[in-house]
């Protein structure tokens, strides 16, 4: 279901548009989800609504068949690309999970601010953007993802999370009808 309204306190949460994950390869390039989650982000803060801007800097202590060894990454690996422009007023959020509430001052933050919708964006779809969603799902919030501002290493799987698995956790649209509610 496309979005049938925009609560008076909504937020955009951005998953993990960092330097060290925005250079893998996707099914839709990593350069159109940035470029799309900081349009978003500008008509959010234009509008005086919350932008929390995620990145993950360590990973939860489980046991996974695949994960990243002994690999040491750049010291630049957790920045937050440039383009989203993160300014003072953002909720900035590092997690160590795949997704952005547990363990996390994110949901006392939104509450903070009165906020009942969130507005999902970022890599990869079938984690760190459906966890969170599942967590803001089971949290109360309203929420919606933003279909074309998201993406996977698996295709398979980030067009099951659009198609099967968001519509029954919220709405599901385009960044250009979100950006249209927006602006108002």
């Amino acid at each position: 279901m496309p979005l049938t309204q925009l609560d008076s306190t909504a937020a955009l949460i951005v998953i993990d548009l960092q330097k060290g994950i925005t250079g893998f390869t996707t099914e839709m390039g990593s350069a159109e989800i940035v470029s799309r989650s900081a349009e978003l982000a500008k008509a959010f803060r234009e509008r005086g609504l919350p932008v929390a801007l995620v990145n993950v800097v360590g990973r939860a202590p489980g046991r996974v068949d695949q994960g990243f060894g002994n690999h040491a990454f750049p010291p630049d690996w957790a920045d937050l690309v440039p383009e989203l422009d993160a300014q003072p007023s953002d909720i900035l959020i590092s997690k160590e999970r795949v997704g952005a509430f547990l363990g996390t001052e994110l949901d006392a933050k939104l509450r903070a601010q009165g906020v009942t919708q969130v507005f999902m964006t970022g890599i990869a779809t079938s984690m760190g953007v459906e966890a969170t969603a599942r967590s803001a799902f089971d949290l109360g919030y309203n929420v919606v993802f933003v279909s074309d501002a998201m993406t996977d290493l698996n295709p398979a799987a980030h067009q099951n999370a659009i198609s099967v698995t968001f519509p029954r956790m919220g709405e599901v649209d385009t960044t250009e009808n979100i950006l249209k509610t927006v602006r108002g």
